[in-house]
């Protein structure tokens, strides 16, 4: 298991963002709102390459902020003061258009369409401290650390089952809890965590992030389990 040292995550959280060179996309305008949230997506296309000229292609009108490659490279696309084009129709805890208050990271993965596959250690090695530094300058809750599927469960399905969120939470970027009988016994619904509703494509949505071995849109009682968990860490 990966700790925090073993990701530096420690020292030097501003240098981590500082250090990458920017590869700049047309693709951004002002934002409205402050930064409260970090929204992870795999680019879903064949190779890295096509995903950098997509979102580098002002007629595609899709960008993030940030693009790491399967051998970890780290790729700077939008400022991070600016508003980038990558959460689309949205909805989070509340709040819709979820461009104007995220920092978006797009990972290489040629995503279910084109030959899914588990995400690279050089990419978790480079996502991690990017993230904690993301997280600590603008101080963005871990529930706010969520994957594009959560945010729009009726259109997305990535990062996907194969992103492992557990690893994330384990070195403090995210939340992640396991399905043990919790203390509660409550019977709550996924609006309580944050999403639009509790219909088949949240259950989806929320089972790709944190019951990955089963993936059936059903909701059953280690659901409830793992989502009264999560709740309590709130």
């Amino acid at each position: 298991m990966h700790t925090n040292n073993s990701y530096g995550l420690s020292n030097g959280f501003c240098s981590v963002i500082c250090e990458v060179p920017p590869s700049p996309s047309p693709n951004f305008d002002e934002r409205e709102r402050e930064i409260d949230m970090l929204i992870l997506h795999y680019t879903g296309m064949k190779t890295a390459g096509e995903a950098l000229a997509r979102m580098c292609d002002p007629e595609s009108k899709v960008s993030a902020h940030y693009m790491l490659e399967e051998d970890g490279k780290i790729h700077r696309l939008v400022a991070e003061e600016k508003r980038a084009w990558h959460a689309g129709i949205s909805y989070w805890r509340g709040v819709e258009n979820l461009n104007h208050n995220s920092i978006g990271i797009e990972i290489v993965n040629p995503g279910h369409e084109w030959g899914y596959r588990k995400f690279t250690k050089a990419q978790y090695d480079a996502l991690i401290p990017l993230c904690a530094a993301i997280k600590n300058k603008y101080q963005i809750p871990d529930i706010n650390i969520i994957g594009h599927s959560d945010i729009a469960p009726e259109r997305k399905q990535d990062p996907g089952e194969l992103f492992d969120w557990k690893l994330l939470a384990e070195n403090g970027v995210g939340l992640f809890a396991n399905a043990a009988q919790p203390s509660s016994h409550s019977t709550p619904q996924l609006t309580d965590l944050g999403y639009r509703s509790h219909d088949t494509h949240s259950i989806t949505a929320f089972q790709r992030h944190w019951r990955q071995n089963k993936i059936d849109g059903i909701w059953d009682e280690e659901c409830g389990m793992i989502l009264t968990n999560l709740l309590a860490k709130l």
